[in-house]
């Protein structure tokens, strides 16, 4: 058995950014799934929130260092097993890569997150429609954001920033997975699609995708 162990849910962006980098990282992990909606959510059970108090995922668990939050657990990932690299070495490009991902998992994925979703439908009474409406226009929101700032690069590699994966792109293929299911129109972001059809032929990114997790559905 691994010492190394992630508490996760297939279709968790969070959780899936975790995966790409431990795959990426090319390390053995064991996977717990908690199901977010079966049961009323195995992670609201006592159980799970004795592990994390935000009752969220993921969840890393390394020995006796448990991590929630999914870019800190990156982060972890980095300085304990920093090779191959997900941050650059110039602190000016490692800074922009850290924003570039942050765009996404602070400023998009929040936003649209499924007890967001599920307030706006169970408490605030939106209908099925506008529920979906509202995930939509986020993603094209940060997604066209996004797609500027790639079309600005002087120079443009394979990946969000130069011709090796990073943080980044640990980021934004969860959230393309997201725009994907909710049939948001990717033509109109010629750069970002590039991006991920190149990361869909790596197989870190192949392994960590939902329809390949054990509690696939």
């Amino acid at each position: 058995m691994s010492t190394l162990t992630l508490y996760s849910y297939f279709r968790s962006s969070a959780a899936y950014r975790v995966r790409i980098a431990l795959n990426l990282k090319g390390l053995d992990y064991d996977i717990v799934p908690v199901h977010l909606v079966r049961d009323g959510g195995e992670h609201l059970k006592p159980a799970y929130r004795a592990l994390n108090v935000n009752a969220l995922v993921p969840t890393f668990v390394d020995g006796d260092v448990n991590i929630h939050q999914s870019l800190a657990i990156i982060e972890y990932l980095e300085d304990v097993h920093p090779t191959p690299a997900l941050l650059p070495s110039d602190p000016a490009t490692r800074a922009q890569v850290r924003a570039l991902a942050l765009d996404i998992a602070a400023d998009i994925h929040p936003i649209d997150n499924l007890r967001v979703l599920r307030f706006l439908k169970h408490d605030m009474g939106v209908t099925e429609d506008q529920k979906n409406a509202w995930y939509v226009h986020w993603i094209v929101e940060g997604f066209k954001a996004l797609e500027a700032r790639l079309a600005a690069q002087t120079s443009p590699g394979k990946f969000v920033v130069g011709d090796t994966p990073t943080l980044a792109d640990c980021c934004l293929v969860p959230q393309i997975y997201n725009a994907n299911r909710f049939k948001v129109d990717m033509t109109q972001f010629p750069r970002i699609s590039a991006i991920h059809a190149h990361c869909q032929t790596l197989e870190a990114f192949q392994r960590a995708a939902p329809e390949a997790q054990p509690d696939a559905e």
